[in-house]
């Protein structure tokens, strides 16, 4: 697999060479855009506003913008050279609970392998210094124009690194909190077997696939074999709930037989 990044994980004085690679994959499905009177595609084009002419990809560079409109070109050897300790390093400075960190800072995972056969012992070392503490490492890299968080997590015997947001990059929900409402404990202790019935060991399973794609496939085969549409089922028009211990004892019954349970 292609790496994305390439540095090293630098945990007290140990440095552990690696190269991150994506460890998920985007399955959504993709469309092209088109001239709806045609059907032809739509593409992009890139313009230079100083020769008024169309330009390559191969030509396009970054620059930083200054507030009195001057454009200052910044290459990728800049961005190596950054006077940055985390410009070409993931810096641990620190471990926590995984309980202690908000699931909303938490990005998407990138695997973390070891680079040569150097790098493997102390590779080994940390993965297996992070399992046996049972704790997550907080660390700093410069990634993608900024520095960031991350937590550095182990998946198996490999270790994984996620992108992580600053606390002031997550919004306070307390304006959108409910008003006080009663809640007896005799519905407590329903909602709780309700929780209970539809628990679940694992989130592999038929429920947890992704039907999108498979629809959208199956109407472009209707339509490229000019067949009549597969037909949409209606939704469930959503009772309003009067007797909210009545709908929690039928959301149990119902979850228990969907399970095969009495």
């Amino acid at each position: 697999m292609q790496s994305v990044w390439a540095g090293a994980i630098s945990f007290g004085l140990v440095t552990v060479p690696i190269a991150m690679v994506a460890a998920t994959e985007d399955r959504s499905v993709c469309f092209r855009r088109i001239h709806l009177a045609d059907n032809g595609l739509v593409r992009n084009r890139y313009l230079c506003e100083q020769e008024d002419r169309e330009v390559s990809y191969s030509e396009i560079g970054r620059g930083y913008e200054m507030a009195d409109g001057r454009v200052i070109p910044v290459t990728d050897a800049d961005l190596r050279s950054l006077p940055l300790p985390t410009a070409r390093a993931i810096e641990i400075h620190g471990f926590v609970p995984m309980a202690a960190v908000d699931p909303l800072r938490i990005g998407p995972g990138y695997y973390l392998r070891p680079e040569g056969d150097v790098a493997i012992r102390a590779y080994v070392l940390l993965q297996r210094a992070l399992a046996r503490s049972s704790r997550v490492a907080v660390a700093k890299l410069a990634w993608h124009g900024r520095e960031r968080l991350a937590l550095l997590r182990v998946r198996g015997d490999v270790i994984v690194l996620h992108a992580m947001l600053l606390p002031d990059e997550v919004r306070d929900p307390s304006t959108l909190a409910p008003a006080p409402a009663a809640v007896s404990e005799e519905e407590l202790e329903e909602a709780d077997r309700l929780v209970e019935a539809l628990s679940v060991d694992t989130l592999e399973g038929e429920e947890f696939r992704d039907h999108f794609r498979e629809a959208v496939e199956a109407v472009v085969e209707a339509k490229r074999e000019h067949l009549q549409l597969p037909e949409a089922p209606q939704p469930a028009r959503p009772a309003r709930v009067v007797d909210l211990m009545a709908a929690l004892r039928e959301s149990v019954d119902k979850a228990k037989a969907s399970r095969g349970q009495t």
